[in-house]
Order: structure tokens, then C-alpha cells, then sequence
């Protein structure tokens, strides 16, 4: 025998034989247009995957893993198999910034186990600029439920990156211990990795500067079943996902995960493209979410006219809220937002001949309730009654018998599993008794306007009530207007409550809070902030004491879209936006920059029309003009510091 031939083609045996499992330890997808390609990879028994855009690389390698009470699902980990298919589906909801989506997605999945031989499986879904993914976990025999205490899952971006992120605000703080309530503001263009000023991570979405390309990452999917995530403190060049603080509801609830078996992770996604139009327009959180249940009726959305913003707590009472039931009404305004402290100013019997007399005006009622019992110490009525289901059930049966078509919920302060459950139940009872939901002092909705029906819009920003209450804020007024399209609106409904054209944020509009945006600004941000019920802050004082022209463009301007586009603008600086209700179109901009600026927009989607013109003039005086688009669709504007324009 010739032994020196035989080790050699051992040799070639075992070379062909390490090539061979190296190649079945990794997979990869791409797109349907083969611009954006995933790649998923077992190095050194870890789980591991990367993101490439036209070639680039988006994310380096990335770490992937569960750890639960029943395996470890981070490391020895090894390869059984892969698989790749494709997912196709056609869907409408008028809720969201598009009304008709057609979603396709090539799909991988992957089928790994453990050194205990239990199977954890991913699954890839990869459209054009969109990735989602979520772990698919199996039984295991008669193993049947299961603790997710933490997940690996990781983010890891080249050096060269910048942020746009926001704090997760600490457990147990802020009013009535009420966080986090994700309202901390964002910064724009910051180091990557840099800690954040609370050292508790960063909320989703979060936006990222890679090179040429923009990544927006968050997550979808997130029901009773499981907790909501957010971003940890970056470990380098790497942020991961992180499970909520023990600390949240009032310590009360897990911070992980029990799910059933077999059993759903929500899905984790990635928008990508060369520039920002994708991170704006994308519907990803949508297309891959489905109804949990249907709605008991045809749930109507409109504008709402609100005493509390400005008029703040002293203006509920009876004959302030009459006052406003007819502003809605002059303002052919649908709804009118009744607040806190109802139940004690006007009482049950009281309210019963409020809602009758905006019945007579054709205006319907919205009306506030604090969801909270134990989990903070939030004050402010009605408490007790959104926090378990007996109370919950027979307060909404008498709601439903007074006629009041929705409700605002405010004070959560989570994300624990416990938490998720609390909001879900409110939707479902809520849709038994033919009520709509906004919820208030919340967390970020994910993919609730597709999983809930009744769900309207969640604040999850720093909204309007802000403005009055602190100068920073109104400073940085136009700086946060010129981010939420590309990054809190961007992923769900947003419950801003804005449009202010008080001079000065107070009853008297006059002495203290000084707005420093232009009414230009804040029409135009009654385009560029999508909830499908918009409560403006408009008072009954604007009826005179503003342009004609100013209320005449909100009486005309819808608060649901059939498809939003992109013109123009960079996170916090400036941003233009044209969004289209059935056959007319309404195109929008604010500016934050410290200066004057000049953009050359393609408006091909009014090309040739004649439009009106709102905008502000050299002195930042609010004017309007009809104007006549080329046939090109060319159009040049200026818009001052905090200024901004609306053609519609």
C-alpha cells in the first residue's frame, strides 16, 4: 500500500470535508432588488450576522442568542440546516402613513441547537431596505413553557458611524415615578458609542449615520405574549438588546419573557438605504404584524379641539368645556379631548349633559382616564379603573351607554411583559365596547396600528405638554419637529397634540412661554406629525385673533394618508414631506437651522397644478399666496430659523 498516496488523499478528503461544513455553517439572502443581503454565519460555536447594502457593509459581524431557564442559546452552539423561501402580502390600513402596502420579502430561516440538543430556529425576512427577523423557539419534548431571561442579540456598526438616539428614562422617576415614558429628546450626529446621559441605554427607534448609508433599527410584534426591548450602552462599536429594569412597575413583574412553547420572539428590524427616503417611508413595522383581533366597528378618525394643553388644569370644568365643544364645532373639528380630573369638576351626571350638548353640535367626546393602580403614583382622576379587568369593563359599559366614542390612557411607565398585557387588555375590552385608544405617558407602539384595530396613537415623544412646561424645550422646538419624521413617526402613529398659534403658551397668550416657531412652522407640522386623531392646541382666542387663512387650511387638512414621500431635509435641521389623502396632495417643511434656508424641491407630484401657499415672509410674518407649480414640478422656497411653509 502506498502510504504516501493515501495521506494524501486524506488530506483532499479533509479538505473538501472542512470546506464543505464551512460552507453549511452560514447562509445568506438578499432582497428581491439584490441591493440589501443578510448573511448569517456560525463562528467559534456563536451565532453571528452581518448586513450589507449595495455591497457596503452596514453591520459587521453581530452577535445572536437567547439565554433562558431551560438552555443556554449564546454559545456551543451548532449548525442543522437552512432553508430559504419568499413571503408575499397585499394589505390596507388607513391608520398609517401609507394606506395601501404591497410587502414582499425573500426569507431564510435557520435551524441551530444547543450542546443540550434543544433547536432554537431564526427567521430572515429581507425586503427592499427592510430586515426583520425574530427567534422561533420550538418544544422540546414535553417542555412546554419557558422564561426568555435576556438576549444577545447585537448591533454592531463600523467605526465611521454617528447616532441619533434617544435615552431610556431611569425606572420610577419623573412625575408621579411614572417613567420611563421614552420623552427625552433625542441627539443628532453623535459618536458612536458615546453613554448616555442616564447610563440606561436608548429607546427604539434609533438612527444611525453609516458612510453613504442610513440604518434605522426598532422593533415590531410586541403583544401580551412578550416584554419590549431597547438598545443597551454600546460595548464598543456594539449595542444590543436590552430587557426592561427590574425596577419598572413599581418592581412588580419580570423583566423577561414567559412564553408558551413553541413560542415567538418579537421581530428585531433594520431599515436601510443610501438615503434617508427609505428610513422615512418604510411601513416594515407593519408588514410583518397581523390583526389579533377584528374591530367591533368602523372606528372614525378626525381632529379634536383640547382645552388642557394650553388652558391646563383649571379649564376642566363644565363651562370651559362647552367653550370648546364649540370651538371644535366652528372648526368643523370631529372630536374634542376632555382631560383629567373630569370625574371631580364636572362628575358622571354632569357629563351625561356634556356629551348631549356636543351631540347637538356634531362633535364627539374623547375622554381621559390615568391607567394606573399600583404600578406609580401618578394622582390625577380617574385612577382605578383601566388596571383590572372587573373595573375596567364596567366603567367602558357605561361609557359605551353615554356615547363617549374613545378614551385617552395615560401614566404606563414600562415595558415589562406585565405592562404589555395591561395595554392589550385596554384595547381588547376597549374594542368590545366600540371604543377607540390613544394612549399617553406610554411606550413606543410596535405594530399596534395593524395588531389592534381600535389602537389610534401612542405619545412616546417629547410631545406639546412640554412646551408649556419647560424653556429648553421650546428652545429646541424646531430642532425636535425636523427628527420625529425620521425617526419616532417613523416607525408608528405619534400622539404629538400640537399646532399652537397662541403667541404665548398660556390662557391669556400673553406675559410668559413664548412660542419662538412661526405659524408657518406649526401648520406645517400638522402634515409632518402622523396620528390619524390629531388634538390640535388651537384656543378659542385664534378664532379671531389669527389669519383667516391659517384656520381655513386646518379646517381642510385630513389626519389620515395614502402615502407619504420624502422630499427633502437631515435630522435635525430641516425636513419636507408630501403626504397625498385620495386625490390631493399637502407638502410641508419646517426649519431648524440657526438661518435662512433656500431649497430647489421636485414637486412632480403637483406638477402643473395651482396650489395654495403658506409660508413666512422675510420678517417671519405668515402669509399666503396661490401659486401655479411648473410643468417639471421644479419650486424654489426659503424658510427662516424656525420657520416653515405648506402648499397644499
Amino acid at each position: 500500500m502506498n502510504i504516501t498516496k493515501l495521506s494524501k488523499d486524506f488530506a483532499v478528503l479533509l479538505f473538501f470535508s472542512v470546506s464543505f461544513n464551512s460552507f453549511a455553517q452560514q447562509a445568506e439572502i438578499s432582497s428581491p432588488d439584490q441591493l440589501l443581503k443578510v448573511k448569517v454565519s456560525l463562528e467559534n460555536q456563536e451565532l453571528k450576522y452581518s448586513v450589507f447594502y449595495e455591497n457596503r457593509v452596514v453591520l459587521e459581524n453581530s452577535p445572536l442568542g437567547l439565554t433562558t431557564n431551560a438552555g443556554d442559546f449564546t454559545n456551543k452552539m451548532s449548525w442543522k440546516d437552512s432553508k430559504t423561501s419568499s413571503e408575499n402580502k397585499s394589505y390596507k390600513n388607513q391608520k398609517i402613513k401609507k394606506s395601501e402596502i404591497n410587502y414582499s420579502a425573500n426569507v431564510l430561516e435557520v435551524e441551530t441547537q444547543n450542546n443540550e440538543n434543544k433547536i432554537l430556529k431564526l427567521r430572515f425576512q429581507v425586503s427592499n431596505n427592510d430586515v426583520a427577523f425574530r427567534y422561533e423557539i420550538p418544544s422540546w419534548k414535553d417542555k412546554l413553557s419557558l422564561v426568555v431571561l435576556s438576549e444577545k442579540t447585537g448591533y454592531t456598526f463600523p467605526k465611521e458611524t454617528t447616532t441619533f438616539l434617544s435615552p431610556m428614562m431611569p425606572a420610577m422617576t419623573g412625575f408621579g415615578n411614572s417613567a420611563p415614558s421614552y420623552e427625552s429628546g433625542y441627539e443628532a450626529d453623535a459618536a458612536l458609542g458615546k453613554i448616555s446621559k442616564n447610563k440606561e441605554g436608548y429607546v427604539f427607534p434609533a438612527l444611525f449615520h453609516v458612510g453613504k448609508d442610513w440604518a434605522m433599527i426598532s422593533e415590531t410584534g410586541v403583544s401580551s405574549l412578550y416584554c419590549a426591548s431597547h438598545l443597551s450602552e454600546a460595548n464598543g462599536n456594539t449595542y444590543s438588546i436590552d430587557y426592561p429594569d427590574p425596577k419598572q412597575n413599581n418592581g412588580f413583574g419580570s423583566s423577561g419573557a414567559a412564553i408558551s412553547l413553541p413560542g415567538i420572539t418579537p421581530w428585531r428590524t433594520i431599515t436601510v438605504g443610501n438615503s434617508l427616503k427609505p428610513i422615512v417611508e418604510t411601513t416594515i413595522p407593519f408588514d410583518v404584524v397581523n390583526p389579533l383581533f377584528e374591530a367591533s366597528q368602523n372606528y372614525q378618525f378626525g381632529k379634536s379641539s383640547w382645552s388642557w394643553i394650553i388652558w391646563q388644569d383649571p379649564s376642566m370644568n363644565y363651562e370651559d368645556q362647552i367653550t370648546f365643544i364649540d370651538l371644535a364645532a366652528k372648526m368643523n373639528f370631529e372630536y374634542i379631548l376632555v382631560d383629567a380630573l373630569w370625574d371631580v369638576n364636572i362628575g358622571k351626571e354632569r357629563f351625561k349633559d356634556l356629551i348631549a350638548y356636543a351631540k347637538t353640535k356634531s362633535v364627539d367626546i374623547l375622554l381621559w382616564y390615568n391607567s394606573n393602580g399600583a404600578a406609580n403614583d401618578t394622582p390625577m382622576g380617574p385612577r382605578n379603573m383601566m388596571n383590572t379587568s372587573v373595573a375596567r369593563k364596567k366603567e367602558m359599559k357605561w361609557l359605551k351607554e353615554v356615547g363617549v366614542k374613545g378614551l385617552k390612557v395615560d401614566f404606563f411607565g414600562g415595558d415589562k411583559q406585565e405592562t404589555m398585557r395591561l395595554y392589550e387588555d385596554i384595547l381588547s375590552d376597549a374594542n368590545d365596547y366600540g371604543l377607540s385608544i390613544i394612549f399617553h405617558g406610554a411606550t413606543l407602539p410596535r405594530g399596534w396600528e395593524v395588531m389592534y384595530p381600535n389602537f389610534v396613537g401612542s405619545e412616546a415623544v417629547l410631545a406639546s405638554e412640554m412646551l408649556v412646561f419647560d424653556q429648553n424645550v421650546r428652545d429646541s422646538e424646531a430642532f425636535f419637529a425636523s427628527l420625529h419624521p425620521f425617526m419616532r413617526n417613523s416607525v408608528g402613529s405619534m400622539e404629538f397634540g400640537g399646532v399652537v398659534l397662541n403667541k404665548y403658551l398660556t390662557k391669556s397668550n400673553s406675559g410668559e412661554n413664548k412660542r419662538l416657531t412661526t405659524d408657518a412652522f406649526q401648520l406645517a407640522t400638522s402634515v409632518l406629525f402622523q396620528n390619524p386623531i390629531q388634538a390640535f392646541a388651537i384656543t378659542p382666542n385664534n378664532l379671531t385673533d389669527v389669519p383667516t387663512f391659517e384656520l381655513d387650511f386646518l379646517k381642510k387638512v385630513p389626519t389620515t394618508w395614502d402615502e407619504t414621500i420624502l422630499l427633502d431635509g437631515y435630522p435635525g435641521r430641516y425636513v419636507v414631506l408630501a403626504r397625498r389623502h385620495k386625490d390631493q396632495w399637502f407638502i410641508a417643511g419646517v426649519n431648524a437651522e440657526k438661518k435662512s434656508i433656500k431649497l430647489k424641491l421636485n414637486l412632480s407630484v403637483v406638477k402643473s397644478k395651482k396650489m395654495d401657499l403658506i409660508f413666512d415672509s422675510k420678517n417671519n410674518e405668515t402669509q399666503t399666496k396661490s401659486i401655479k407649480i411648473s410643468d417639471k414640478g421644479d419650486f424654489e422656497v426659503e424658510m427662516p430659523s424656525n420657520g416653515g411653509f405648506v402648499i397644499y
